[in-house]
């Protein structure tokens, strides 16, 4: 950051650190202590003439405030909410000077650069992705954790290579990169290189660098209602189209998800994701739409299933579902009714165990405390 103020000719920088996160909050105020100790910071930098002071703004945890003109509007003290651009921050930013924002990733790099050259930085990653990335890889994998990769290394490579794949030797289903926002793409795409342009191909993004693994246990119509009800959470509520759009688009989720969905609330979705894309004002509404598109473009079977068969294939759509038993395979052990929260498991020994519909709640404990497969799910 003192380098990239010394570029610019900048006199202050800020560390905009969600409160949330102590410990980074910590370690950053020591390094800046420690930076004005030996006079890398303050006035007349190790006798250069250039002068440059560091400081921590706390974030209150808002996801919209990763988009820069709404961070700016947050460190000033205001409600973190994006700009109208042009002017863009680098003619009209903080409090109203030129500024300059990117990421610690982005800056971190800037010290590798002075030391060995932007042909050593060049040499790693794609034609259009120069570098390296983080990413946290989660989910269904045998291996999570924070790995560092250089761009153009695939999908596939990373999942089954540094993270041993999937949980279980279970079979992959999907992945989607870039957080809430971020694409799900397929098993057929994973030789998809991990570079902004390969991602963005495939209809993701490589957003903070987040990878997570699903397998075929996974639902990929509840997916993209889960981050989607994340999004619509965030949503700062200036521009409509994010507002409304992501609102409108989890009632339509949430009725097929509940057996209520028709065919026309697909074409219906798909316009409102447009629209959104389109004409929000940020970031944040425009790839909000990414895991329902890129879900519906690969995994449109799903979809039919839901709304023509009112099934869910993996279970999770619990309206939908129904749990029933086996008598077949049933051994009378009883645990089943034994486990179940709300008493919606009745009979005998004798004249076998049913499973009152009224009653059930399907939250699956009695699928998954049966041994002997009596429980059938559908």
């Amino acid at each position: 950051m003192i380098l990239a103020g010394f570029a610019i000719g900048a006199q202050r920088g800020f560390f905009y650190i969600r409160a949330e996160y102590p410990l980074a909050i910590k370690r950053i105020e020591k390094a800046i202590e420690q930076a004005y100790e030996r006079g890398l910071l303050g006035n007349n930098i190790l006798g250069s003439g250039f002068s440059f002071d560091l400081e921590i703004r706390l974030g209150a945890g808002a996801f919209v405030c990763g988009e820069e003109t709404a961070l700016i509007e947050s460190i000033e003290g205001k409600r973190g909410t994006p700009r109208s651009r042009p002017p863009f921050p680098a003619d009209k930013g903080l409090w109203n000077h030129p500024t300059i924002i990117n990421n610690v990733e982005t800056l971190a790099t800037v010290a590798q650069i002075i030391y060995r050259g932007g042909e050593w930085l060049a040499a790693i990653g794609t034609e259009k992705s120069k570098g390296t990335k983080v990413f946290a890889i989660t989910g269904k994998v045998k291996n999570s954790g924070l790995v560092e990769i250089p761009m153009g290394m695939t999908i596939g490579e990373v999942v089954f290579g540094i993270a041993g794949g999937v949980l279980g030797g279970r079979k992959l289903m999907a992945v989607q990169t870039g957080g809430p926002s971020g694409g799900v793409i397929p098993l057929k795409l994973i030789d998809t290189k991990i570079s902004y342009e390969h991602l963005a191909e495939v209809g993701s993004i490589m957003g903070s660098g987040g990878l997570i693994v699903m397998d075929e246990d996974d639902c990929m119509v509840d997916i993209p209602r889960f981050y989607l009800r994340f999004c619509v959470e965030e949503s700062c509520g200036k521009c409509a189209p994010c507002r409304i759009g992501g609102f409108q688009m989890l009632q339509i989720l949430d009725r097929i998800a509940e057996g209520k969905g028709v065919e026309s609330d697909l074409k219906q979705m798909q316009r409102i994701a447009q629209g959104m894309q389109k004409a929000s004002l940020c970031a944040l509404g425009q790839t909000a739409p990414n895991p329902v598109l890129s879900t519906m473009k690969y995994f449109p079977e799903e979809y039919r299933q839901h709304v023509e068969d009112k099934k869910c294939r993996a279970g999770k759509c619990t309206k939908m579902v129904q749990y029933t038993i086996d008598q077949t395979h049933c051994k009378k052990c009883k645990l089943c009714v034994v486990n179940c929260p709300v008493g919606a498991i009745s009979g005998s020994r004798e004249a076998g165990y049913v499973v009152d519909q009224v009653k059930c709640i399907k939250c699956g404990t009695c699928y998954e405390v049966c041994k002997f497969k009596a429980i059938v799910r559908k």
